[in-house]
C-alpha cells in the first residue's frame, strides 16, 4: 500500500504544472511590444488605434506611463484576481490529461517542470522560451484561454525537442512557420478539452501548411514521420518558388 502512494506521488510531482498569474510589468510590455511588433503574418497593433498613437516608434520608457494610466481601471480592478483563479481552476481539470497526450503525440516529455500564464490586456499573447511563460489575454473567454495555453505550450514544446534539428534542415524562417502551423494537431486531438477551434494565422502559406499537416496527420498518427515529411513538403515547395515554370537545369 505504501508503495503504491509513493508511486503515485511520484507520478503526481512528474506532472508539469502551469500557473495563471498577472504582472503589471508584463502587460505594460506587451502593450508597447504590440504597437513595435513587426509580423508577417500580422499587424495587431490596427486594432487599437490609439495605442498605436501613444507608443509606435517609442522606446518602452518613453510612453510606460502613459500606458499605465491607459489600463488604469484595470490594473486597480479586483476582478482581476477573479479572473486568475477562474482560469487556473479551468486549466487544472484538464492540465494532466493535456500534457498526457501532448507527450504521447509528439513522442517526448514535457521539457518543463513549470510555466507560468501572465494575464495580458493585449489580444496579442507571446511567449518566451528562456523565461518559461506564455500569456493569455483577460478578455478571452475560458474556453479560448485554454486552447491559448494549449497552443503555446506546443510552441515550447516544439522549441526545446524538435526545433535545432529541423532548423539546420530547413532553416529558422521555415521552422518558425511549422511550429506555427503545428497546433492544427490541437483541433484533432484536444478540441474536446477547450471546444473552440484553433484557427491558425491568417495567410495562405500557414493555412496550406495546416491542411497538408492535417491530411498527412489523418493517414499516419506518427510525430516523427510527420516531421520528416513537413520538412521534404517545405524543401519542395522552396523548389517550387525558385523555379515557377519548372525548367530547373539537369
Amino acid at each position: 500500500m505504501k508503495n503504491i502512494k509513493n508511486s503515485s506521488l511520484f507520478i503526481k510531482i512528474m506532472i508539469p504544472k502551469v500557473t495563471f498569474k498577472f504582472d503589471k510589468e508584463k502587460d505594460l510590455w506587451n502593450n508597447w511590444a504590440t504597437v513595435n511588433y513587426e509580423s508577417p503574418w500580422e499587424n495587431m497593433y490596427k486594432m487599437v488605434p490609439v495605442l498605436t498613437d501613444m507608443c509606435k516608434g517609442k522606446t518602452f520608457e518613453e510612453c510606460k506611463d502613459k500606458l499605465e494610466e491607459f489600463n488604469k481601471i484595470v490594473y486597480e480592478s479586483p476582478l482581476i484576481e477573479v479572473i486568475i483563479s477562474a482560469f487556473q481552476e479551468a486549466w487544472n481539470k484538464i492540465n494532466n490529461e493535456f500534457f498526457k497526450r501532448l507527450e504521447r503525440i509528439m513522442k517526448s516529455k514535457f521539457p518543463l517542470k513549470e510555466v507560468t500564464a501572465y494575464l495580458t490586456t493585449q489580444y496579442r499573447c507571446p511567449y518566451n522560451k528562456e523565461e518559461r511563460w506564455f500569456m493569455v489575454s483577460i478578455y478571452r473567454s475560458i474556453f479560448y484561454i485554454m486552447a491559448t495555453a494549449g497552443h503555446e505550450l506546443m510552441h515550447l514544446h516544439f522549441h526545446k525537442t524538435y526545433w535545432p534539428k529541423i532548423e539546420k534542415q530547413i532553416g529558422k524562417e521555415k521552422t518558425a512557420n511549422l511550429k506555427e502551423a503545428l497546433t492544427v494537431l490541437l483541433n484533432l486531438e484536444f478540441r474536446d478539452l477547450w471546444f473552440v477551434k484553433d484557427e491558425g494565422k491568417n495567410n495562405e502559406q500557414q493555412q496550406k501548411l495546416r491542411g497538408y499537416i492535417t491530411e498527412e496527420w489523418k493517414k499516419k498518427k506518427d510525430f516523427d514521420s510527420l516531421m520528416k515529411n513537413c520538412v521534404a513538403y517545405l524543401k519542395k515547395e522552396d523548389s517550387k518558388k525558385s523555379d515557377p515554370a519548372g525548367f530547373k537545369s539537369s
